[in-house]
């Protein structure tokens, strides 16, 4: 089973990092759900910018608007009023020429395809070769660890398993950025912890740029090189703070003082709104 990772190393990639451009730039975007009891103002006058490859997560108190965010980058939401490019292009090309790869808060695995199938599924859907989807699959399902899981079906896997098949389905299109909407939210806290720096690792070695959603200040500062403190609905960016930690890490880090001095100070521009409130 798995193992917590508090020995793992994680060395900077030493391979050429790619040089940095705006992959989403949001201006000015608010949203607004309409409904019989009266209007839902979800996000407020939105300004943001992330670079590629950067890890951005997206934190604040349930009902913030984080999801919500990450659904307008996504082109599942559409904005009442504002801008946002994805890449240089907006949101709806963005999905359709699928730049993007996102991973649910559950795995959203179909139960009559094995791992290899879901995985695939992506790519029939945008008539990809058998021998790209074939290649694809097996490098992905190689780099979450399930290589030798491909015939399983996802009843027959655990949680974080489950969710590592839901990251390589994401993947498989190599996108250049990976959308993440509390992917570890409901796993148990070994296997969170586990999963954690498996996703550094993935982010290492791929120089994806992910926008992750979570509620954990600890996870947020262990996983992130940027962490977006959104109010209490309408949703608004507080602070968007950058880490001065190294953009890998390990468990071990969380037991040293500058680890506690981010997390204190993302505790802080959250305490500070709910006192103004």
């Amino acid at each position: 089973m798995l193992a917590v990772a508090e020995q793992t190393t994680l060395t900077e990639p030493s391979l050429t990092v790619k040089p940095k451009r705006e992959m989403i730039s949001v201006q000015d975007l608010s949203l607004v759900f309409p409904s019989k009891d009266g209007d839902v103002h979800a996000l407020s006058n939105i300004n943001l910018s992330i670079k590629s490859g950067d890890f951005i997560s997206f934190i604040g108190p349930s009902g913030c608007g984080k999801t919500t965010l990450l659904r307008v980058i996504a082109d599942l939401e559409r904005p009442t009023s504002g801008s946002l490019k994805v890449n240089g292009t907006d949101a709806e090309d963005a999905r359709l020429n699928r730049l993007y790869g996102y991973v649910f808060q559950a795995p959203a695995l179909l139960p009559w395809r094995n791992i290899k199938q879901n995985c695939a599924l992506p790519m029939e859907i945008s008539k990809q070769s058998d021998a790209h989807k074939n290649k694809q699959i097996d490098k992905y399902l190689q780099m979450v660890g399930l290589q030798d899981f491909h015939n399983k079906f996802p009843w027959q896997l655990s949680g974080g398993m489950q969710q590592r098949a839901s990251i390589a389905r994401a993947l498989c299109l190599n996108p250049d950025l990976l959308l993440m909407d509390e992917p570890f939210g409901a796993l148990d806290e070994i296997t969170r912890d586990h999963m954690n720096i498996e996703l550094l690792r993935i982010w290492s070695e791929t120089q994806k740029t992910v926008v992750f959603v979570t509620h954990s200040i600890d996870e947020a500062v262990l996983l992130s090189t940027h962490i977006v403190v959104m109010s209490p609905r309408p949703g608004r960016i507080l602070k968007v703070i950058e880490s001065p930690l190294p953009r890998l890490k390990t468990l071990a880090l969380r037991d040293r003082p500058e680890f506690h001095a981010l997390a204190s100070e993302i505790r802080s521009a959250l305490a500070h709104e709910h006192a103004i409130d």
